[in-house]
């Protein structure tokens, strides 16, 4: 078990719960209910190459430093094949989140574009460990099932996490 990923998401989760709920507070939210979004995962293009656009800025201290959140961010800006199929254990699926790439990718373009980035994966401690671990397996060679797979085993222990799809099996 990764002690790193552990403690920070046990010891920063309070940055998540604090995060989202600045969140739902916000004066632009038009309502306190999340917003209906399908219940099936449609395969996102990745980002094409270059510069994406810049993080959004907010009224909150990052869990991680920036350079760590840009990471995290590029990273499922670039693998939505990835992250489309890892749940996140925050609580964000309130928020109508299917999926750890929903705590940073809020629309996408049809050629794979950012088009709007979600803020809430900055603030949130839960989420940017998931999308990091994420990261690390995926750095490591690991398929996106045997990335699943770990996560979900690591974070077990979480009482709820969004409803996310398995990975497609992969065709003999």
């Amino acid at each position: 078990m990764n002690i790193r990923f552990t403690a920070g998401c046990l010891l920063l989760v309070a940055a998540c719960v604090v995060a989202v709920s600045a969140e739902q507070r916000s004066p632009s939210s038009s309502s306190s209910a999340p917003a209906a979004r399908p219940s099936l995962i449609v395969p996102q293009k990745p980002a094409p190459p270059g510069a994406l656009p810049a993080l959004p800025v907010v009224s909150y201290k990052p869990s991680m430093p920036m350079a760590d959140v840009r990471q995290v961010y590029e990273f499922a800006a670039r693998h939505p094949e990835v992250l489309q199929y890892v749940p996140c254990y925050c609580g964000c699926e309130q928020q109508g989140h299917r999926s750890n790439h929903e705590c940073f990718v809020k629309s996408r373009a049809q050629d794979g574009r950012i088009t709007e980035w979600d803020s809430h994966g900055i603030g949130c401690a839960v989420c940017l460990g998931v999308g990091a671990r994420a990261m690390a397996l995926f750095n490591e060679g690991k398929s996106v099932a045997d990335i699943r797979a770990t996560i979900d085993r690591e974070a077990s222990r979480y009482p709820s996490s969004t409803p996310t799809p398995l990975p497609p099996k992969r065709r003999s």
